[in-house]
């Protein structure tokens, strides 16, 4: 037992003066040491390059948009203006207008625009739509430096296509993601409370800071203003979305024309969904109508009431041959027409449907 002690106290020495001594052992320090050889790249792949042509024709387009408040400071009576937010937005066009988010600007008292090249503007509100979640500013920049976006169309989109987010998301500006459509057809709640139709769900990265900047196709045009994000921590979990470009493209110049959006009507004051349920009607009944309004004008009948006894009027079952169920649904319906167009409505009168051709009026 005690040789072999002896043994491995005697391997374990020699191991160590092998190691020390090595003439084979390599040192950490070279000072010999130069760079090395860059090996070539060879060229971009073809989808790499169509991604850098984007950026560099649409990035000029995309601004910083940070809004502040007025708050009156706790120990002073002077009000001092506090950031309230930052969030994207895009050249529309060589007036200076600017096409971003309401929800970006919604609570500021001023808003400034920064440029492609740090030049910082104050933008006034031209018009907003809190329903469409869209805005339209206006800044003084010379014509130098505005770049309008290429708008494209939302009509033909197919889920599956690759898409570009640009913004400044985290107040990083002018970063652009890539992604694909995920799905079309989505419907999601804006600031007033009223459901946005048609939207456009991306799985590209869209963070806090991206709302209001533009969604891009392919080709580099503009196809939708991103808007949302659905994620239970705040930040980017893979579900963006975006108000399709056709909506913009009808919006933005209504904004820029009457500062706000003229909406289509009949004229008429329609039940809500609560009272239509609890009476067991499918449709939506008109209560009242506009004298020499188009719902008038159109024959429309309202409820009315006879020697205590209630007569209800015209129920709406279509409006454009599509079935509506609430007043929320047939004004989305009339959203598609414009003032002075004429729309079929579909109406049940005493148990039988009739249509009647109504000429769209303006709704204050």
């Amino acid at each position: 037992m005690k040789s072999l002690s002896s043994f491995v106290l005697l391997f374990f020495v020699l191991l160590g003066v092998w190691l020390i001594f090595d003439p084979l052992q390599r040192s950490p320090l070279n000072p010999d040491a130069e760079p090395r050889a860059v090996t070539a790249r060879g060229d971009l792949a073809g989808d790499e390059l169509n991604t850098i042509e984007i950026f560099k024709k649409n990035s000029p387009s995309v601004v910083y948009v940070t809004s502040t408040t007025l708050r009156r400071g706790m120990f002073s009576l002077n009000a001092v203006e506090i950031p309230q937010g930052t969030g994207s937005g895009f050249v529309w066009d060589q007036e200076g207008r600017i096409v971003t988010n309401y929800h970006v600007i919604s609570d500021a008292n001023s808003v400034q625009i920064t440029m492609a090249d740090n030049s910082t503007w104050k933008a006034v509100l031209v018009g907003a739509s809190p329903d469409k979640d869209l805005a339209v500013l206006q800044i003084s920049a010379p014509k130098s430096l505005l770049r309008p976006i290429t708008v494209g169309e939302s009509i033909d989109l197919l889920v599956g296509q690759k898409v570009f987010a640009i913004g400044n998301p985290f107040g990083l500006d002018r970063t652009i993601t890539s992604g694909i459509i995920s799905a079309l057809g989505r419907q999601i709640k804006s600031v007033s409370g009223r459901l946005i139709h048609g939207m456009i769900q991306t799985d590209a990265a869209i963070n806090p800071g991206n709302s209001g900047g533009p969604l891009l196709d392919s080709a580099g045009r503009l196809i939708g203003v991103n808007t949302a994000i659905f994620s239970p921590s705040g930040a980017y979990a893979g579900i963006g979305f975006a108000v399709p470009v056709s909506e913009v493209n009808r919006v933005v110049p209504e904004l820029i024309k009457f500062g706000r959006i003229i909406r289509p009507g009949i004229g008429a004051t329609l039940a809500d969904e609560n009272l239509m349920e609890s009476m067991g009607i499918e449709g939506v009944l008109i209560l009242a109508v506009e004298k020499n309004g188009p719902a008038d004008l159109a024959g429309l009948r309202p409820t009315t009431q006879y020697a205590g006894e209630i007569i209800l009027g015209d129920i709406i079952v279509k409006v454009a041959s599509v079935p509506v169920l609430t007043y929320d649904e047939i004004r989305n319906e009339l959203e598609r027409f414009r003032v002075g167009e004429g729309v079929i409505l579909t109406i049940s009168r005493n148990g039988s449907l009739q249509d009647l051709p109504v000429t769209l009026g303006v709704v204050e």
